[in-house]
């Protein structure tokens, strides 16, 4: 057995969730080698959607100015019944709280790339194609210390010997069926919803009837979901047997059936050059969220961690979630020894999130897709006249992404009046910087940062400088009073925002500090720090 040097982080699995935790974690300067068992990308799309979230995230890794010249902006979701006539609507904006289209459609080859060349840009990152991991070993000393380092064992392809790093800690974003996962020790939780679809790929260059969002027809003999993905590529999805053909004359025949409301074809396949068949296959749905998310330095990402049904386009954006969470945690403790608890506080934020997210599209499955029982229609029925009342629409896109639950880095005060800020994310106007037009992130960095709307005390000049944190005044940013607005609608004068641009601490308009230090302090800071930072709370 080959042994090689000492690695600080290890991600198994080279897709969209495993490269953007690397580049992120180069962002804070921490190496790390990505061991994926496929020597190129998987040429076949799966993902098709992200949210303006995870635009943020692709922003935050240099990548957002190459993706929007592949995306394609959707106007949102409509809900259909079986004649296709319109239950309700869920527009979305091309201009969301974080500064970008809040629904992208987008090839995801094409973005594998994008992220792939970053990565080949970025010297603390290698990627090692062709490796299959076949095992993780933990505490090989058998000092049952949870920091020890991990021992990853690979074989190359054509080689039948076994080879191993070790690594300070190991990201598990090896999918669905994870091999990190089992080596943890971790079960699923069902979360019970199990449905066979078919997804079908095309690229036509004939007339498709489309509004440019997504559609998805509530039928309980057939639903049905539809999306424009590109220029001439569209997305089918039939919930159909797994022995029902598509292939052939007579799967031709079918297929012209399913399609039919959206594009006409010729009753022969041979004359149907202009309609290609770019994939076809069957997934089942599932609903899973994995019972422990980490043991010691050994962390799940993405569908190692969680299975999401495709019905509101969460499942990549979950992943890309996970790996903006945790990589900032992880390189804190990495790089300057803070408390290891920091890294508890990953599960603890996301397991509930991802739970959350999971049970709407579970409800979106049954409600209007899914489910051939009695109470179908009723459900359908019950949907369509709530999502009639006013600002419901609103409230279901919003709650695809909602705040973060209290704990030790989101310091959640029961409300007076106003908005709670503590948890979500502080929006990205365009702001004026050294000159020049730029997006918000580009201004903060990568680091934490204080942003106010009065002239900073020594307490809030004490837990920047503590943090590394710029202090920025909002009306130095010539963003139109987007963020004086969000401040003051949130009652606070100044908020305290973690590298991930979550808020995690606000000063009360009018109190002047920030008041819960000692709870994030102890997760944050060296010794030294946490001193300097009590002596000014």
């Amino acid at each position: 057995m080959k042994a090689v040097s000492r690695i600080p982080v290890v991600i198994i699995g080279a897709g969209p969730v495993g490269v953007t935790a690397a580049l992120l974690l180069a962002r804070h300067g921490v190496r790390s080698v990505v061991l994926e068992r496929h020597r190129d990308v998987y040429p076949q799309p799966r993902a098709v959607v992200v949210d303006d979230e995870i635009r943020r995230i692709l922003q935050s890794v240099g990548v957002h100015e190459e993706f929007a010249a592949l995306a394609r902006p959707a106007r949102g979701l409509r809900l259909l019944d079986a004649r296709r006539r319109m239950i309700t609507e869920f527009p979305r904006s091309l201009h969301g709280h974080h500064g970008f289209p809040q629904t992208s459609m987008f090839d995801q080859p094409e973005l594998e790339r994008l992220l792939r060349g970053a990565l080949a840009r970025r010297p603390e990152c290698e990627l090692w194609g062709g490796v299959e991991v076949v095992s993780l070993t933990q505490d090989t000393d058998g000092s049952n210390d949870p920091t020890g380092p991990v021992r990853v064992t690979f074989r190359r392809d054509g080689s039948d010997e076994e080879e191993h790093l070790w690594a300070d800690a190991v990201l598990g974003c090896d999918g669905a069926g994870s091999l990190t996962r089992d080596a943890i020790g971790t079960d699923w939780e069902d979360l019970h919803f199990e449905e066979s679809w078919r997804v079908i790929d095309v690229r036509t260059s004939r007339p498709v009837r489309t509004w440019e969002g997504a559609e998805q027809i509530c039928c309980p003999t057939r639903p049905a979901t539809f999306m424009r993905v590109g220029e001439d590529r569209y997305r089918w999805e039939f919930r159909l047997p797994e022995d029902e053909h598509l292939d052939g004359p007579d799967g031709w025949a079918r297929l012209r059936e399913l399609v039919a409301p959206w594009v006409d074809l010729p009753p022969d396949v041979s004359q149907a050059d202009d309609f290609e068949v770019i994939r076809q296959a069957q997934y089942t749905f599932r609903a899973r969220l994995a019972d422990r998310w980490h043991r010691g330095r050994v962390f799940l990402l993405g569908d190692a961690a969680h299975l999401t049904p495709p019905f509101v386009g969460q499942g990549l954006c979950a992943g890309l979630r996970d790996a903006y969470n945790l990589t900032w945690k992880l390189a804190r403790v990495l790089q300057q020894g803070v408390h290891e608890g920091l890294l508890d506080t990953y599960e603890r934020e996301r397991k509930p999130h991802a739970r959350h997210v999971i049970r709407v599209a579970v409800a979106v499955g049954w409600a209007m897709t899914g489910g051939q029982d009695r109470g179908a229609a009723f459900r359908r029925a019950v949907v369509g006249t709530v999502c009639r009342i006013p600002g419901v629409t609103a409230a279901v896109s919003r709650d695809l992404s909602p705040a973060l639950t209290a704990g030790p880095l989101v310091r959640r005060r029961p409300r007076l009046t106003g908005r709670v800020l503590a948890g979500t994310f502080c929006p990205q106007p365009w702001v004026r910087h050294d000159g020049r037009r730029v997006r918000l992130d580009d201004v903060l960095g990568d680091s934490f940062a204080v942003l106010t709307a009065v002239p900073p005390t020594a307490q809030m000049t004490a837990v920047a400088t503590a943090l590394g944190a710029p202090t920025i005044h909002v009306d130095d940013l010539g963003d139109d009073d987007t963020l004086a607005g969000w401040l003051a609608r949130g009652r606070a004068d100044a908020v305290l925002l973690r590298p991930d641009r979550v808020v995690m601490d606000t000063v009360r308009t009018g109190t002047g500090d920030f008041t819960d230090t000692a709870a994030w302090a102890p997760l944050l800071h060296t010794v030294r720090h946490t001193a300097d930072v009590r002596r000014v709370s």
